[in-house]
């Protein structure tokens, strides 16, 4: 009697969508044969986005906000491999990856994120910086380390788009390099945080009058060169000296998705049914930046690390319930408000009927992204050096 092979589940991302989606998978009853589950990534880590700007002010450490996922997934069956995505043929069902291997699947998980577009302006690539990744931090550190070594008075910065990332870099930022700091945040709208709740962009807009950061709104960039930025504002242009420009505008499909042969919208993300699988082919599922989803309610869900992380759960479930003959779930999104880092020891935050700011706000998020850490293992980890790390300073003073 031969044995059946158990069916395979690959995961392409491991993002907030994709490592929870490994997880809830992993933790679901299978009664027969449980699953081969392969998670593949680029990085050897998890990344805990929301806490990337705290690797900049030096109040966190990468281990607390990006465990590798070998330490995640220990004890857990899933398998971890670390590799960029080639092709996938979406017919014969394998995935190809850069270094040749091939990897067959029953179902398929796409949850590979956006990337930042720098080439929408002549001499971003080569100049500017984004802020997505742990090595975008890391590159960033070094720039700002340099730039804190020399003997200028004014270390001067320009941010590129006024969204969260934005202002929450332009206000760590500004702390960080003090009154040496020269901060300048330019927007093409009419105003910061176009898209977030009214209370929390009259705190930001607080937040960066008081740490003195120039905002340049309806302001397009013509092009950055090694020590200057062209801004055009109202069809004039000023060519204005800079030390540095981060970029934080934006977000593109990876090109391997773009190129699949399955439904698109316009700006290339894969279009889902409410079940998060994709259009003609069942067996695919797709969350997070990459796809184009309306939920159960008709309503457009937001491509944000929210939505990435609910829509885990259900994807998970979603697979469980396909392989094991049961019904599928309809995707419900819910907005559970929005939180910002405003700084150190200052935050907003705006959703579920509450509005906090400053330091109350502050240890809100702080909690409520301990409470979103990938296993109860590291949350346990960080929370506890989240509390004796203050004590421990208060000693060593």
């Amino acid at each position: 009697m031969t044995t059946q092979q158990p069916d395979r589940i690959c995961i392409l991302g491991g993002g907030f969508g994709g490592l929870y989606t490994a997880l809830r998978l992993s933790q679901l009853p299978w009664e027969a044969q449980k699953p081969e589950i392969v998670l593949v990534d680029k990085s050897d880590r998890f990344l805990f986005s929301p806490f990337l700007y705290e690797l900049l002010t030096g109040e966190l450490q990468t281990w607390e906000i990006a465990p590798p996922f070998v330490e995640i997934l220990a004890n857990t069956g899933v398998r971890c491999l670390q590799g960029e995505v080639a092709d996938i043929n979406t017919d014969e069902q394998i995935v190809y990856l850069l270094d040749g291997s091939e990897i067959p699947y029953d179902r398929l998980v796409l949850a590979l994120g956006g990337e930042t577009p720098l080439d929408m302006v002549p001499g971003a690539s080569s100049y500017a910086f984004p802020f997505r990744t742990v090595s975008d931090a890391y590159s960033l550190e070094q720039r700002l380390r340099m730039l804190e070594e020399t003997q200028t008075d004014k270390i001067r910065v320009a941010i590129v788009g006024a969204g969260y990332s934005g202002v929450e870099l332009a206000c760590k930022l500004s702390e960080r390099l003090k009154e040496r700091g020269r901060l300048r945040l330019i927007e093409l709208s009419d105003q910061i945080l176009r898209t977030s709740p009214e209370f929390n962009r009259t705190t930001a807009t607080k937040a960066l009058e008081a740490r003195g950061v120039w905002v340049d709104l309806e302001t397009k960039i013509e092009s950055i060169t090694s020590d200057a930025i062209a801004l055009e504002y109202k069809n004039q242009v000023d060519t204005i000296p800079v030390d540095l420009v981060i970029w934080t505008v934006g977000t593109r499909v990876n090109p391997v998705v773009q190129s699949l042969p399955l439904k698109h919208n316009g700006r290339g993300q894969i279009t889902t049914t409410t079940t998060l699988q994709v259009v003609d082919h069942p067996e695919i599922f797709a969350l997070g930046d990459l796809a184009d989803c309306i939920d159960a309610d008709g309503k457009q869900v937001p491509t944000t690390a929210q939505s990435a992380f609910q829509q885990a759960d259900y994807t998970g479930w979603n697979i469980w319930a396909s392989l094991t003959n049961r019904p599928l779930l309809p995707f419900r999104y819910q907005h559970l408000g929005e939180m910002m880092t405003l700084g150190t020891n200052s935050a907003t935050f705006a959703g579920l009927g509450i509005k906090l700011d400053g330091s109350l706000a502050y240890v809100a998020r702080r909690l409520a992204y301990l409470y979103r850490m990938p296993t109860l293992g590291h949350q346990l980890k960080v929370g506890l050096n989240w509390i004796t790390q203050p004590i421990v300073d208060n000693l060593t003073e």
